[in-house]
């Protein structure tokens, strides 16, 4: 039987993970997972696939165009692999866990993109976070940007840039200028491509448009806030609201470690038809794509029959790999062929004590350097001892 190449071959975006990154992999995901914990976070872990009413529910229609659909054998019916892990979260506070408490969860496993997602070229990624729901304040917010930074800082991630939007600023102008949606969708891709002139020369069609036009104009450093308040004055309460939550966000963070910059960014429209108020991404030196990102998301369990508020971020365990230098320390022996009684009494005490203890297979030729170990067990007056292995 001929073999052709393209046999090996993954599809685009699809990496093997192999066994020094999965060593560190895991240890990454352990020691995040752990701080989540001691934040008091609780673990979940939704199915990798379900039917598709389900897992877009309450979602936006970028997250239906990133998720590959299948049909179930059993039933007929159109599944989908997940391509984001918040709506599976809302599913499981509105129906599994429908505490009336505030609720933390915590979650990372691999989820399926359709195309991969900004500058990336993983499709596959390992996305790990933590969200709150049953809490309506910006101190929930609060809370998840400062979790999100830690991890950013556990995972060797320092002088963090942290852009803050807020999209019910635009919502709130748009209701009151009584824009049709037609109106509404075009000034939104605007404000993405971050087009002045297209904005300028929309400015004529649209009331309020000193409002419109500052949106555009409103970003920079933190001092961007006040020229709001000025700008905004007028405007309907609820844009001065999300300012003063922005404002709180931005003084709450003062003096946290990892935290170089702070951006304002009130056109930044990340999530639009997702998200319902604050929003913020993280990025780090050097890099154009956002290391991990976040928001308010108030309406995600309505579909379902409980709209909690909510609130979370996520990254990509792989992306944040790169900046993982903890030294992993494995501590490999090999071990003769054998089942004596001492001897596997021997090689228990070591796995118990954290070794790794390779035993060798009758017939096997493997040598300890092959195998990366250090260590192997010599049997010395009737007594099995370590011996470390010349380098």
């Amino acid at each position: 039987m001929v073999m052709r190449a393209e046999t090996w071959l993954l599809p685009d975006g699809i990496q093997d993970v192999l066994p020094h990154d999965a060593l560190r992999l895991e240890a990454l995901r352990r020691r995040l997972l752990d701080l989540f914990s001691s934040w008091g976070y609780e673990l979940v872990f939704p199915p990798l696939v379900e039917y598709i009413e389900s897992l877009l529910t309450g979602s936006s229609h970028d997250l239906d165009l990133m998720t590959f659909k299948i049909t179930d054998q059993l039933t007929g019916r159109l599944m989908g692999v997940r391509a984001d892990i918040t709506p599976q979260v809302a599913r499981l506070d509105a129906h599994c866990l429908p505490h009336k408490h505030t609720a933390r969860y915590c979650y990372s496993s691999t989820v399926l993109n359709t195309m991969p997602q900004a500058l990336s070229t993983c499709r596959a990624p390992i996305q790990i976070g933590a969200e709150i729901y049953g809490y309506a304040g910006v101190a929930a917010d609060i809370e998840i940007i400062r979790l999100m930074l830690t991890t950013l800082q556990q995972a060797g991630l320092q002088k963090i840039h942290l852009d803050l939007g807020h999209v019910a600023i635009f919502r709130e102008l748009a209701q009151a200028a009584q824009l049709s949606e037609a109106l509404e969708n075009q000034l939104f891709e605007i404000y993405q491509r971050k087009s002045l002139p297209e904005l300028t020369a929309l400015l004529p069609q649209l009331p309020y448009a000193e409002w419109f036009l500052a949106l555009g104009e409103l970003s920079g450093d933190v001092s961007v806030i006040a020229k709001a308040y000025v700008v905004f004055s007028s405007a309907p309460p609820a844009v001065l609201k999300a300012l003063a939550e922005i404002k709180t966000v931005v003084d709450a963070l003062k003096g946290v470690e990892n935290l170089s910059s702070i951006s304002i960014d009130l056109s930044e429209l990340r999530g639009y038809h997702y998200h319902t108020g604050l929003v913020f991404a993280a990025y780090s030196a050097g890099s154009a794509a956002e290391i991990a990102k976040g928001g308010r998301y108030d309406c995600v369990g309505e579909a379902f029959g409980r709209a909690r508020p909510a609130t979370g971020f996520s990254a990509d365990l792989k992306s944040l790999l790169a900046s993982f230098d903890t030294p992993i320390v494995v501590k490999k022996v090999r071990a003769p062929v054998g089942s004596g009684v001492a001897l596997m009494q021997k090689i228990e005490q070591l796995r118990a004590q954290g070794y790794v203890v390779i035993q060798m297979l009758a017939g096997d030729t493997s040598t300890a350097v092959q195998l990366g170990c250090e260590w192997q067990l010599v049997l010395h007056q009737s007594e099995w001892h370590l011996e470390a292995l010349p380098r």
